[in-house]
């Protein structure tokens, strides 16, 4: 074949396609089992950190066979829940087949459509229930886990992570240790309107469902704010039920 020819080119072309395209294919292939892996464990590094189970750094120093170990050791059961707040699944918390409802930009969508949703709750030996919340920042999509305590609206421990928000700002949900820890304690108004004020002097009144905004990070503030408050809201039926210390049961 004249390889000055269109035609070799076209063929040639389209064979070294071919194989790169083969190539990548198959290294996907080889890599996803490992890219999974490391998912699962950073989603348990993130809840189990909201949950108090071990300290944060304790938790990324940790390789992801030993984090599937801890979660194991210390989860007392894992279920999902309904739009109704009725649990109508469980998950597997067995270190060999541990089940987690990590994909949360669908339920996100389901809740905010009001359609059906499946809302993971994770409980820990210490009393502890996990609940995931998503939403969108200044960049891209924020994302994090809350624990409660038993009473099922105070506030025990959070984690939040980003996909691309500002460094030095927005992405201060992640880095800084301390505006992750101004949420314990706060509670969650069940029943009330809004259920949780993230916002510039939200805690200047008082209020225990509120917490300040970042400054200078005035949108990422308020799209968590408003990821908090849909999946606080899409757990209310399921959280609410528990009876407010402050009034009396009837």
């Amino acid at each position: 074949m004249n390889t000055n020819s269109n035609a070799y080119t076209v063929i040639y072309t389209t064979l070294v396609v071919v194989v790169v395209a083969a190539v990548l294919a198959f290294t996907a292939m080889q890599l996803k089992p490992s890219q999974q892996a490391n998912a699962k464990a950073e989603t348990l590094r993130q809840m189990m950190s909201a949950a108090q189970i071990k300290p944060t750094d304790e938790l990324y120093a940790a390789k992801n066979a030993q984090i599937l170990q801890i979660y194991a050791d210390n989860i007392r059961e894992a279920y999902t829940i309904g739009a109704d707040g009725q649990k109508n699944g469980t998950l597997g918390t067995d270190k060999a087949g541990i089940e987690l409802v990590d994909n949360l930009k669908p339920q996100d969508k389901a809740i905010k459509a009001g359609g059906e949703v499946t809302l993971p709750v994770y409980v820990f030996q210490n009393g502890f229930s996990v609940i995931p919340i998503y939403g969108a920042g200044l960049w891209g999509p924020v994302w994090g886990y809350v624990a409660f305590q038993p009473d099922g609206r105070t506030i025990a421990g959070t984690y939040f992570d980003h996909e691309s928000e500002t460094p030095g700002l927005g992405a201060k949900i992640k880095d800084e240790a301390w505006f992750r820890e101004k949420f314990v304690g706060k509670t969650v108004a069940f029943g009330s309107e809004p259920l949780f004020n993230l916002a510039k002097n939200a805690e200047a009144g008082g209020a225990t469902n509120a917490v300040d905004a970042i400054t200078g990070a005035t949108m990422t503030s308020k799209g968590l704010g408003e990821a908090l408050n849909v999946w606080f809201k899409a757990y209310e039926k399921h959280f609410g039920k528990t009876v407010n210390p402050n009034e009396e049961e009837e």
